[in-house]
């Protein structure tokens, strides 16, 4: 097996609030990150996909098709966005760094995935101290 992996970055906003709790109850649960007004970051994801190298081509998979899919599918619609309010498939989602790479899974997952090559994993990188990986529905 063998894991390639294509980087992206893309800047958003959000807020990360749950609307059934309050102002005070969100505050003490997410600090900062629920302020009213949002916030943004300079996200770093990093797209990983497991398979067998080709014979023919000596690829798992050309990283310019991985490319191609994570732009049209989830960069042109996230980037410079609010993923609260201007992102179709983040609507009624708490846009928790969690809950995005889940999200951005679903978006991509089918169109990479052959007899050959799988999705193995989507990292994002918030902040320099912080990240998440998601592996799919294990």
């Amino acid at each position: 097996m063998v894991y390639i992996t294509r980087r992206f970055n893309f800047s958003a906003s959000h807020r990360v609030y749950n609307p059934s709790l309050s102002d005070e109850e969100n505050f003490k649960i997410y600090g900062k990150c629920s302020n009213p007004n949002g916030h943004g970051h300079n996200y770093i994801m990093d797209v990983t996909v497991a398979g067998e190298v080709d014979s023919k081509t000596g690829f798992v998979m050309d990283l310019s098709e991985l490319k191609g899919i994570v732009t049209s599918s989830i960069i042109k619609k996230v980037d410079h966005r609010n993923l609260n309010t201007d992102v179709d498939f983040m609507n009624g989602v708490l846009p928790s760094t969690e809950n995005i790479a889940i999200k951005f899974w679903e978006q991509i997952e089918k169109k990479i995935n052959t007899d050959k090559r799988k999705l193995h994993s989507i990292k994002i990188q918030e902040t320099v101290n912080n990240s998440v990986e998601y592996n799919g529905k294990k």
